[in-house]
């Protein structure tokens, strides 16, 4: 038992389960309600208590940003740490970032609902990708998914110098003199 006045902070870890690992392609289609099934080897890899509830919001890049809850509460505690509100692009950032938010249910069929305006935004009709990657799923219209992907193998091969290669390089000694 804490002493009077003593302060105890919990964090999501506390309630939620370890960071997932998603990966993995999935080509969907949107019914005419807005709902989408959340494939079988999606949610496979999914705690059995992170199964049921997300969270959606605005991506980059035109998609959409879907987290299990668990994994949400993380990124958004991560945001509200680093995002000074009296800083004006971070408060922009704030705003952007959180346009949008809906939480999403799984129904009995393992159906969620897509808010018509993140479905506007992210110009899905019908055909849609989930592009499962880290701790996150994309929601991609089909179409934007393929166009944003397109780059030959010299440019893939580039990209991954340019974002992979300069990890790999050992630092070089400073200069004492």
């Amino acid at each position: 038992m804490g002493i009077c006045g003593e302060c105890f902070i919990f964090t999501p870890s506390n309630f939620y389960y370890p960071m997932t690992n998603l990966h993995g392609e999935y080509e969907c289609r949107i019914d005419e309600k807005g709902r989408i099934i959340i494939p079988a080897g999606l949610k496979k890899q999914l705690p059995a208590e992170a199964q049921e509830k997300f969270v959606i919001n605005r991506g980059i890049e035109h998609c959409l940003t879907m987290y299990p809850m668990n994994e949400w509460m993380e990124v958004s505690m991560d945001v509200n740490k680093r995002v000074d509100l009296f800083t004006e692009d971070d408060r922009r950032f704030a705003r952007k970032f959180n346009a949008g938010t809906a939480d999403l249910q799984l129904d009995a069929s393992n159906r969620v609902l897509i808010p018509k305006s993140l479905l506007e935004y992210a110009k899905i009709d019908k055909d849609l990708i989930l592009s499962a990657f880290s701790n996150r799923i994309e929601v991609w219209s089909k179409d934007e998914y393929e166009e944003h992907l397109k780059m030959t193998e010299k440019e893939y091969s580039k990209l991954a110098e340019k974002v992979m290669g300069k990890h790999n390089k050992p630092e070089e000694p400073e200069n004492v003199s």
